[in-house]
């Protein structure tokens, strides 16, 4: 199974959701997109589900001079979520990791201001907040998302993919009251495997994205 685009997968995540909504299980939900990608996939959830979307946005934290891999993540004004097992057999203290922080968190800052134009950040207490990405490798910036959310005082918290690690989305689950993947694939390396198209999102898609829904 592969999707053909974020659209295509949002809609399947959509229709899952679709019936648990049907079925009283999602009450006064709010969909929060992790951009860039879960964008367009999330636009689609709060489609299906009449429902408020908006952005949470987390960013990677990187090894210095490496920064694909990923060594935690961070969300809002939250101290960076980090892997301190992989930090210690790296021989690396959180202290060496400041300037990346830092500089991410510049970066979420922008984007956050970019993507909200002006809007405060929306209410999550008493709400179902359905936490949306457009897949789940090793899960670290989702981490980092449902604990930021979960300090927001929510009914419920939600984590919702259209394709995961089994791994990862197993670990998670202490982290969200219900996780909802349609597809795990039992060999996995990367969520743009399970696309014909995974291009690059822009800011403009993400605003798009949001204008849409």
């Amino acid at each position: 199974m592969r999707y053909r685009d974020r659209t295509q997968a949002g809609r399947e995540l959509a229709a899952v959701l679709g019936k648990l909504s049907d079925e009283g299980g999602l009450p006064d939900p709010i969909v929060l997109a992790l951009p860039r990608g879960g964008a367009a996939v999330a636009a689609e959830v709060a489609r299906e589900l009449s429902a408020p979307l908006d952005v949470l946005v987390v960013r990677k934290i990187g090894a210095p001079h490496h920064e694909e891999f990923g060594l935690g993540a961070i969300a809002g004004d939250d101290p960076p979520l980090l892997d301190r097992a992989t930090l210690a057999h790296l021989g690396m203290s959180e202290d060496s990791l400041a300037p990346v922080v830092e500089r991410e968190r510049r970066e979420l800052r922008r984007r956050e201001r970019r993507y909200r134009q002006g809007r405060p950040a929306p209410e999550l207490r008493g709400r179902t907040v359905i936490v949306v990405d457009d897949g789940l490798a090793t899960g670290s910036t989702a981490r980092a998302a449902l604990r930021h959310v979960r300090g927001r005082g929510p009914a419920r918290t939600v984590l919702a993919v259209p394709v995961g690690a089994p791994d990862s989305l197993d670990a998670l689950a202490a982290e969200a009251d219900l996780v909802v993947c349609p597809y795990r694939p039992t060999v996995f390396s990367a969520v743009g495997q399970w696309y014909d198209d995974f291009a690059q999102l822009t800011d403009a898609d993400v605003l798009d994205a949001l204008r849409g829904a």
